[in-house]
């Protein structure tokens, strides 16, 4: 496998509505797909396209470092009401009664020119990614997700189309180089492996009432993710079995982060990206991740031309 990554970040961001003028018969026909497909399986109840699912352990670990803030949760539409559980009036795919999410990484808005484009737009992009150099801040560090690890060689090893292929289609260029993989999946945790490791089980359905409600209108709050990160935190892996103890160290942990939000570069420049994007002020220059982000603390990325 082969990728050609740099000025993409394809992955990394919720790119349809920058090159819909360009591909509006691509970018249509896969959606239609995409809708029919959830259909027939289990729809989110958020928009994110790229959702990252992170492990129980990834899940500590962010909560150790201090960046609680970094982190979301997914929840799923029941495909049947038996399948499912009633929380504000969405019916909640759920196993043996108790609802099932992810945690995966935030999107906020952030000014970036991906692709090639000379002039920046507001695209959800992943809380990682550097606007400038459009390179993940965590690249090859001991936060960097596994699941980001192994794309695209897992996508690839299940025959289906990658992020690479589709910015190929809607916007040109060569970004899937070759790909032949081994098809080896470990780590992918499919099944009866990914419950409690990386599908997560909450307990107590009557603590979610809110929560469901704000995970569909992409209006989570801090108090919100740190419910449910606690649960993915004390989860046990191949089981429904959470801790106690291990729940309320993190649940512990997440609010006294939230409280605190100063302490960690994350929140701050997500509030900083946010009120410039809700402000109408004219994009600004992808440069300024340097005030927002890599002043507050962030970590520098080498560039591509360091890489070559």
């Amino acid at each position: 496998m082969e990728v050609n990554c740099e000025g993409c970040a394809g992955c990394c961001l919720d790119w349809r509505s920058v090159l819909e003028a360009e591909s509006e018969r691509r970018t249509h026909t896969r959606r239609e797909t995409s809708k029919n497909a959830a259909n027939a399986t289990r729809a989110p109840l958020d928009d994110d396209t790229n959702f990252v699912p992170l492990t129980r352990d990834e899940v500590r670990s962010f909560l150790e470092a201090g960046m609680a803030a970094a982190l979301t949760l997914r929840f799923w539409h029941a495909r049947a009401a038996s399948e499912g559980v009633e929380i504000d009036g969405h019916s909640v795919a759920a196993i043996a009664g108790r609802p099932v999410f992810f945690i995966g990484l935030r999107k906020p808005p952030k000014p970036v020119a991906p692709f090639g484009r000379e002039e920046p737009t507001w695209i959800p992009a992943c809380v990682f990614l550097d606007p400038t150099t459009l390179q993940c801040r965590i690249h090859g560090g001991e936060h960097f997700p596994e699941e980001c690890g192994a794309y695209p060689r897992h996508t690839l090893a299940l025959e289906q189309e990658t992020e690479c292929e589709r910015v190929e289609a809607a916007g040109g260029g060569d970004r899937l180089l070759a790909d032949d993989v081994d098809g080896d999946l470990d780590g992918l945790l499919l099944g009866s492996q990914a419950l409690g490791a990386k599908l997560f089980a909450h307990p107590r359905p009557d603590a979610l009432e809110g929560i469901v409600d704000r995970a569909a209108t992409e209006d989570l709050t801090a108090d919100d993710r740190a419910e449910c990160l606690a649960v993915a935190a004390a989860s046990s892996p191949g089981t429904l079995v959470t801790s106690d103890h291990h729940y309320e160290q993190a649940l512990d942990r997440a609010l006294e982060q939230a409280q605190e939000p100063d302490t960690s570069w994350v929140e701050p420049a997500i509030r900083e990206w946010q009120r410039r994007r809700d402000t109408g002020e004219e994009v600004p220059s992808p440069a300024i991740a340097k005030r927002v982000e890599d002043d507050r603390g962030a970590p520098e990325t080498p560039g591509w031309d360091a890489l070559e």
